[in-house]
């Protein structure tokens, strides 16, 4: 009998700590990591929620998934039922920058931390990281590669450009847009890049939901307006959706064909569609930001909310959300044009050759 209550103690004492274990070791798989997307319209973000989702489930934590179709009432339904549920963390790529300020209230309530994904949350003090890349350096490599193709360092112009920039309700677009304009305002001002259409600045220039099919009806309406009697040679685009819309409108009146050449479009994000059409000659170049990259970092900063300690950040001073500064991760990003089209996407293993071919 005293045998037996000894080997029954023993057993106790294990299952006392293997439980122990379990809460503290091995607690990533009893939490709950809640992840909204913007859309599946776009590539970018389907890539994004799927590596995510795949580098929590390594880890062994459970994942719920949403994307909102670019509908801001569904992503707030969508997020105030995830913590309804009781999501330990919370990764948010808003659709609007500023509509997800009374959810996060609730989050806070609810004390579940929030990380802002590539688009920042403003106006709340509940957001305690923001993982993205360089956004302004994006828009200065997406102007950049427009410099160069036009040779605007040497050649005398002048050169006739239109500019398209983000959604005004993403705050990085206001990134991109600077980040460009930093390269291409001492060409305009100095008459080297005329801008036909006098349109600039984001409040005339702007894309809503970075719509590709608003773009190509705003290029449709720049052509018939501002280029009837000249050929535009270069068009400023924050995005490859946007992109394939205005490359649509220019080829709808003949660019690129019977002896007309296509204007050099930017672009970024290196979707499947812009890479064949860079590769064809159509578009120019796209930014390429590696969204694994980006899905572990955030894997990275929720992991430590969850261990109770401070994520690694590398800026401290840029992304005031008009509420507070946020501790951010800016990660780098690569032009991509014909010329290493292969080495940038598929010896990096983002595409495989197949997938590139046209």
């Amino acid at each position: 009998m005293k045998k037996l209550i000894a080997v029954l103690a023993a057993v106790a004492l294990v299952a006392t700590a293997f439980i122990g274990c379990s809460k503290s070791g091995g607690s990533s798989k009893a939490k709950t990591i809640g992840i909204a997307m913007p859309t599946k319209s776009s590539a970018r973000w389907i890539a994004d929620g799927g590596n995510m989702k795949a580098e929590f489930e390594k880890l062994g934590y459970k994942v719920d998934l949403q994307y909102a179709e670019d509908v801001v009432e569904n992503q707030i339904a969508q997020l105030e039922n995830m913590i309804t549920k009781g999501v330990d963390v919370l990764v948010i790529a808003a659709i609007d920058g500023e509509s997800v300020t009374k959810v996060l209230e609730k989050a806070n309530e609810s004390k579940i931390p929030v990380i802002a994904y590539d688009r920042l949350i403003r106006n709340s003090p509940y957001v305690s990281y923001y993982v993205t890349f360089d956004n302004f350096k994006v828009g200065v490599q997406q102007a950049s590669t427009l410099e160069t193709a036009l040779d605007l360092k040497n050649a005398a112009g002048p050169f006739y450009m239109e500019l398209f920039g983000g959604s005004p309700d993403d705050n990085n677009a206001y990134f991109f847009y600077n980040g460009a304009m930093s390269v291409l305002d001492p060409y305009i001002q100095s008459g080297k890049v005329v801008i036909a259409s006098g349109q600039m600045g984001m409040d005339k220039v702007s894309t809503l939901r970075w719509d590709g099919a608003t773009a190509q009806a705003r290029m449709d309406n720049l052509l018939s307006a501002f280029y009837t009697d000249k050929k535009i040679n270069a068009v400023l685009s924050p995005y490859d959706g946007i992109s394939l819309g205005i490359i649509s409108s220019l080829k709808g009146v003949g660019y690129g064909k019977g002896g007309t050449p296509m204007p050099f479009v930017s672009g970024q994000d290196a979707e499947l569609p812009s890479v064949k059409s860079i590769l064809a000659g159509e578009q120019y170049s796209t930014i390429f930001k590696d969204t694994r990259s980006l899905a572990k970092q955030a894997v990275a900063m929720a992991t430590a909310l969850l261990a109770g300690k401070d994520a690694e950040v590398n800026d401290t001073k840029t992304y005031d959300n008009g509420v507070k500064v946020v501790p951010s991760y800016l990660l780098q990003s690569t032009i991509v044009t014909k010329d290493n089209v292969t080495a940038a996407l598929v010896d990096s293993g983002y595409y495989t050759a197949d997938q590139i071919k046209q």
